[in-house]
């Protein structure tokens, strides 16, 4: 038995130090362009509700971690390649996703998606020509509901897409699209609320089973102490809270 102890407790500190030589500094992987989530301020650093959430974590998590950013459309397959150690981009969790990566714990609850518009303007949501970034749970909502997708690498693509004619109206996270409808005097949230996702949450190697357990050991010790909830509130007002 007490062989058996001491090679548990060998394999356990190999373990932890194959982690720790591995992970020296967590790169975190975010893309700068979805305020509130994520952007780049004045400056020039990565700011928003994740850059908060992600150094909150990292300091729970006792982990020196570090900020990349990095283009949507490639931002899994530089994950899967090593370019850093997670995403934490308003991705949300979907069944799709988690064939290739692994996802922590959530830290949002399935927030709405909405449509916007130019201002007085009625889409047609079954037929009509719809803008989405690309990648995202919106831009596969529409092209399996028989309207037109047009697909775009960056959000402010596609809100441009409706100015210029290009889209009859842009379905994106409402917490993004709502700032917009309010700060401009020709487009408006149009249309129901679409509930799409299961919650956004860190997106891991498969293989970082130890890092994917420390950050979602520290998502769920904000949710306990009601911090996560004060995070929510304070950058993304009238989501759903824990």
């Amino acid at each position: 038995m007490k062989k058996i102890l001491i090679g548990t407790a060998a394999l356990v500190l190999s373990t932890s130090l194959a982690f720790a030589a591995s992970h020296s500094v967590v790169r975190l992987g975010t893309e700068g362009a979805y305020p509130p989530y994520n952007f780049i301020n004045d400056a020039g650093e990565v700011d928003g509700f994740e850059r908060e959430l992600g150094d909150e974590l990292c300091a729970r998590a006792e982990l020196t971690c570090e900020w990349v950013t990095n283009d949507w459309d490639s931002i899994i397959p530089n994950l899967v390649s090593g370019n850093y150690d997670a995403i934490i981009a308003g991705m949300s969790i979907t069944d799709e996703r988690d064939e290739v990566i692994d996802f922590t714990s959530n830290y949002t609850q399935p927030d709405p998606s909405a449509y916007l518009a130019l201002e007085g303007a009625a889409p047609d949501y079954a037929g009509g020509v719809f803008a989405a970034q690309a990648g995202t749970i919106q831009a596969s909502y529409i092209a399996s509901s028989g309207a037109t997708l047009v697909e775009f690498a960056t959000p402010d693509e596609t809100v441009a897409a409706v100015r210029n004619g290009e889209a009859d109206a842009v379905l994106a996270d409402k917490a993004y699209l709502l700032p917009i409808a309010e700060e401009s005097g020709d487009l408006a949230i149009v249309g129901d609320d679409v509930l799409i996702g299961g919650g956004i949450g860190l997106g891991i190697r498969e293989s970082d089973t130890e890092l994917k357990a420390k950050f979602s050991g520290a998502i769920d010790s904000m949710k306990a102490d009601g911090s996560l909830n004060a995070l929510i509130e304070k950058w993304l007002p009238g989501s759903a809270t824990f």
